[in-house]
């Protein structure tokens, strides 16, 4: 009832004898045997003394020290090598390590970035009880993202995991400049004020509040940012960003952000007019042909 694993090797002598190697008997699925040369060619040769697989395919990794380099720069010199442009067909290039992940990286930051901004704009549909008003502030978010990655570039800094999470803080930070606008442009049309004139009195009473609150995130964010300290230079890359996009969205929202507001609400009151003519139409045609009916 036991069961011994039985393990059979040639001689030293004979392993290295080709004559030998070709007379070793292998199995068919009939039963019977056949010499190992009639079912492979047999030669001297260099190989790898161990074969990894992953997902039942041959796998050789290759590694390297970047060396000061960053991840996208080692990745675009090795793709510029010959060797790596004309792979022999059946080879392909897969990343892995680092490389791997900041790929898993990216697919992440495009889905907490665009769930973040969806949730936004529903919470700000639910507050200004519109539609369109949120389109307005979002608006401001394309400008912070310009700055954010223009600082990243005047810096050197990489595109890392600690830059991605900046710009997702961005969403919030650009937002809350527009949003101090949009609000109070649209109390002082409520009050009866023109669009044009609530705007310009919007941008000048509320400059002063977003310069004080950018300004303090910007300063809070400078230690980050000159990576003073120890631990900070991981961290640095993420408060650059944010003080690129606050630059950005700070300086252009009060241009930028009327505009947008300007052009949305005009397509708010023509849509709005378009509509209510449409309703007006279908009742002035249905209410003639009750009162024939009755008559």
């Amino acid at each position: 009832d036991r069961q011994v694993p039985i393990r059979v090797m040639l001689k030293e002598d004979a392993r290295s004898d080709l004559g030998v190697l070709e007379t070793l008997r292998v199995p068919t699925a009939s039963g019977a045997t056949v010499p190992l040369s009639a079912v492979a060619d047999i030669t001297f040769g260099a190989g790898p003394n161990q074969i990894n697989r992953l997902d039942r395919l041959r796998v050789a990794n290759i590694t390297a020290e970047l060396s000061g380099l960053t991840l996208s720069q080692a990745t675009e010199a090795v793709n510029a090598l010959p060797s790596i442009k004309s792979l022999p067909q059946g080879v392909s290039q897969q990343p892995s390590g680092d490389a791997e992940s900041f790929q898993e990286l990216g697919a992440g930051f495009a889905f907490a970035i665009i769930t973040g901004i969806l949730l936004m704009y529903v919470v700000l549909v639910l507050l200004f009880k519109s539609f369109f008003h949120p389109i307005t502030i979002l608006a401001a978010l394309p400008v912070s993202f310009g700055g954010a990655f223009f600082l990243l570039l005047v810096t050197g800094k990489s595109l890392s995991m600690p830059a991605l999470i900046g710009i997702i803080m961005l969403t919030g930070i650009a937002a809350k400049n527009s949003i101090l606008l949009v609000d109070y442009a649209i109390m002082a049309m409520e009050k009866g004020m023109n669009r044009h004139d609530a705007l310009m009195d919007a941008a000048h009473k509320r400059a002063r509040p977003i310069i004080m609150t950018t300004m303090a995130m910007g300063l809070g964010m400078l230690p980050i940012a000159a990576a003073f300290g120890e631990g900070t230079a991981f961290r640095s890359p993420m408060a650059i960003a944010v003080i690129g996009g606050l630059i950005t969205s700070t300086a252009l929202s009060l241009m930028f952000v009327p505009v947008v507001f300007s052009l949305i609400d005009g397509l708010k009151r023509r849509m709005e007019s378009r509509l209510s003519r449409l309703t007006h139409g279908q009742h002035g045609h249905e209410e003639p042909a009750v009162e024939d009916r009755i008559g």
